[in-house]
């Protein structure tokens, strides 16, 4: 039941810690209740949620520790202590997808072509849609989940290349399909 929510915590962990270099600190992570519930697949209300994070979590200490769990007006906040970090750090596969797309868009220079080539040494079932409502520029995502099942919206601004990346409910739920 939780697998999907608890890959997503150790993806955002990796990618914090690709950018910004591992580094022992807690992490904040924000979520809305419509995303955990995707995440879960079932729809939960807000004081049914708390009470399911809090028990995974609990059940989870000895990877993460103890994560503190609270919720206002519909957004959780997940403050995961210095151990969860050091458990990703330790015991999650290399990122390499991931590595090596961050990689690119922090230099200039790079074209959308490139990072479309990057996305396309990691999987032959890439869908790419170019975009014309002016949020961004394309539309990226691995058709078979693999190596992750993001959604990625590039922009390409000059001579740099940005991206976002959301679960496909929470892209979905922004209504630029």
């Amino acid at each position: 039941m939780f697998e999907r929510l608890e890959r997503n915590v150790q993806d955002m962990i990796a990618e914090q810690q690709i950018k910004l270099g591992y580094l022992e600190e807690s992490v904040r992570l924000y979520y809305p209740l419509e995303s955990l519930n995707g995440l879960l697949g079932e729809e939960y209300n807000d004081l049914e949620m708390a009470s399911l994070l809090e028990k995974f979590f609990y059940a989870a200490r000895e990877k993460y520790g103890e994560v503190e769990v609270t919720e206002e007006d519909g957004r959780f906040c997940l403050c995961l202590p210095p151990q969860a970090g050091k458990y990703v750090h330790e015991h999650i596969e290399d990122y390499a997808f991931l590595r090596e797309l961050i990689e690119a868009v922090a230099g200039h220079g790079h074209t959308f072509e490139e990072l479309l080539a990057i996305f396309r040494k990691y999987s032959g079932c890439v869908h790419v849609e170019p975009t014309s409502h002016g949020e961004f520029d394309y539309l990226v995502y691995f058709q078979d989940g693999l190596p992750d099942e993001f959604v990625y919206c590039i922009s390409a601004e000059g001579a740099h290349v940005t991206y976002h990346r959301f679960t496909k409910a929470d892209f979905e739920s922004l209504g630029l399909a």
